[in-house]
Order: structure tokens, then C-alpha cells, then sequence
């Protein structure tokens, strides 16, 4: 039975925490895996990539497995062929294949009709890889301590801000997160992530106030306040200028907080560039662990796929 990974609910928490911590057995070249041996795996993607592209296609290079890039522009969906069709005619030559682009809702219609493993690498709901790593990136640096950790999203509710409420809810985590008035998070992921902490002990919190959320942070998180696609009004950025992350608001933090950002960064809208540089080399190793958490990912999907 084939195994998607459109959200992160498509793992229990026990599954979860074992793709974590295959993610450092990953990363110190003791994941002994061939899993892809002979597979071949198609990347559909929409939207530029920089690590997303490159993370996942080592990764599969590292399993034994050849990838292939497809730009959705050069396929017949450009012109119109149907979703279901698309993903029927691939199911046929691939083993799997992961998607990039700008519809939740497409892509949900394209594993419905696939009949290999289809992964989520970012929709505008959900992006579930990222916060995998970043998971493990926490986890890495804390090991059991990641449960009492006060984390603080900070930003827009967008779809790496729905998938850290899912990710709290599913690992047992404490997230505050804080947005301006009218960009709150989607209150499905809400839910979700509300659902999942009842039996994982996780908490949730929502605000309007940056200094709430970040008062007494170990980890403060942010991303771009205007995604890929979105035309939003240059004023309204205006909005989210309390929700930037600088020296000002990380006082309010402890003095060992931690910066998190999933990149690219806008430097002097979400963050300035002077906090930026003094946590890039955690920045960057959240970035590097994408490679490590996706090949630990693959590695569980296509072992429970021919289970």
C-alpha cells in the first residue's frame, strides 16, 4: 500500500519521532539505505527551488534512486490536461513523485489519482518537509529538551506557520505564534494541530502581540511575509512591521534564544540583517538538515510503500 506524505498527519506521532531520529542517524552516514535502488522519482515542480530542488535530489541520489526535474510549464498542464490524467500517465513511468506548487487543493487531487507515493515539497497550506527538518534541527541541538522549549513563530500565518502547528501538535511541542490582525494561521491546520496535542501534550498558543510570543523564547522563528504568488499591496506590509525580528523584540527573549528561518530571506522586511548574521550558521544548518530529514523521510515512505 503506497504512502503519501501530504501533511503532517499522514504520520502518527510514533512515526514522526522515528523519521527525527533516523534524521541524525542520516546525517552521521549511519542511515545504511538502498531503498531506491532502481526507482525512479519525478519532481513536479511550479515554484522556484533552491533547497527543496537540491536537498531532495541528493537525497535520492544518496538512497540509490535517479531523480528527474519536470518545470510544470513544459508539460501538458500547461495546456490544459486534466490533474488525474497527469497524475495516471506518471504513476505509469515513475516510482514516486514529488510536488511543488502553488495549490493544496491540486495536489491533493493529484495523489487521489496517483498510484505511486506522492510528497508535499510546498504548497500555499502546507509545507511539511520544512518542518520535519526543522523538527529535527531542535532536536539535534536539545534531544528530549525539545518539549520544553518555548518556540515563537513569528509573522505571517502562512503555510510553514499551519504546518509548525501541526508539527507542535504531533511532536508534543510549545508554540506560540503571533501574526497581525487578519493573517492569522488557517484554523483547519488550527485544529489539526489542536487535535494532535491533546494526546501528545503539545500547546498551542495564538496572539497579536510579537512581545507576548517572544518574551522569554528559547527558539524564535520567522519566514517571508510575502510568499511566493501572493500580490499583496505593498502598504499592507506595513502591518507587519512589529513582527520583525530585531534587536529590539529579541530582548524580550531569553539571551540564549535561537533564530530560525526556513529562507530566503527577505533581509530588512521579516528580519534585519544584523540578526540574520549572528545566527546564520544555525539559519544554515536548518537549511542543511532539509537534505538529511528528506532522505530519512524517503527512506520511511518507500519501506512502509512495499510493507
Amino acid at each position: 500500500m503506497k504512502r503519501d506524505f501530504i501533511d503532517l498527519w499522514n504520520v502518527d506521532p510514533d512515526e514522526g519521532w522515528k523519521i527525527v531520529k533516523d534524521t541524525l542517524k542520516a546525517k552521521e552516514n549511519n542511515l545504511k539505505s538502498n531503498t531506491l535502488s532502481g526507482k525512479n522519482i519525478a519532481l513536479l515542480f511550479t515554484k522556484p527551488s533552491t533547497r527543496t530542488r537540491v536537498s531532495f535530489e541528493v537525497a535520492i541520489n544518496h538512497l540509490g534512486g535517479n531523480s528527474f526535474f519536470m518545470q510544470e510549464g513544459h508539460l501538458q498542464l500547461s495546456r490544459g490536461e486534466d490533474v488525474q490524467d497527469t497524475a495516471r500517465t506518471l504513476s505509469r513511468y515513475v516510482d514516486g513523485v514529488i510536488v511543488r506548487n502553488h495549490s493544496h487543493t491540486w495536489l491533493e487531487e493529484f495523489s487521489k489519482w496517483a498510484s505511486v507515493p506522492v510528497i508535499n515539497a510546498l504548497t500555499d497550506k502546507s509545507h511539511p518537509c520544512q518542518i520535519l527538518s526543522d523538527v529535527f534541527t531542535l532536536y539535534e541541538r536539545f534531544g528530549e529538551d525539545i518539549k520544553n522549549l518555548k518556540i515563537a513563530y513569528v509573522g505571517d500565518g502562512n503555510n510553514v506557520c499551519n504546518t509548525w502547528l501541526v508539527g507542535t501538535g504531533l511532536f508534543g511541542l510549545n508554540l506560540f505564534v503571533a501574526t497581525p490582525e487578519g493573517f492569522e494561521p488557517n484554523s483547519y491546520y488550527f485544529q489539526a494541530g489542536e487535535d494532535l496535542a491533546k494526546m501528545t501534550d503539545g500547546n498551542i498558543y495564538l496572539t497579536n502581540n510579537p512581545f507576548e510570543a517572544v518574551k522569554e523564547a528559547d527558539v524564535v522563528y520567522t519566514d517571508v511575509w510575502v510568499s511566493m504568488g501572493e500580490e499583496k499591496k505593498e502598504e499592507v506590509t506595513e502591518v507587519f512591521k512589529p513582527f520583525q525580528i530585531n534587536g529590539e523584540l529579541l530582548s524580550y527573549a531569553k539571551d540564549t534564544v535561537l533564530v530560525m528561518h526556513c529562507l530566503p530571506a527577505k533581509k530588512g522586511q521579516e528580519i534585519t540583517s544584523d540578526v540574520f548574521e549572528k545566527h546564520a550558521d544555525f539559519i544554515f544548518t536548518q537549511a542543511e538538515n532539509r537534505l538529511h530529514a528528506q532522505k530519512s523521510l524517503l527512506d520511511f515512505i518507500y519501506k512502509k510503500s512495499h510493507s
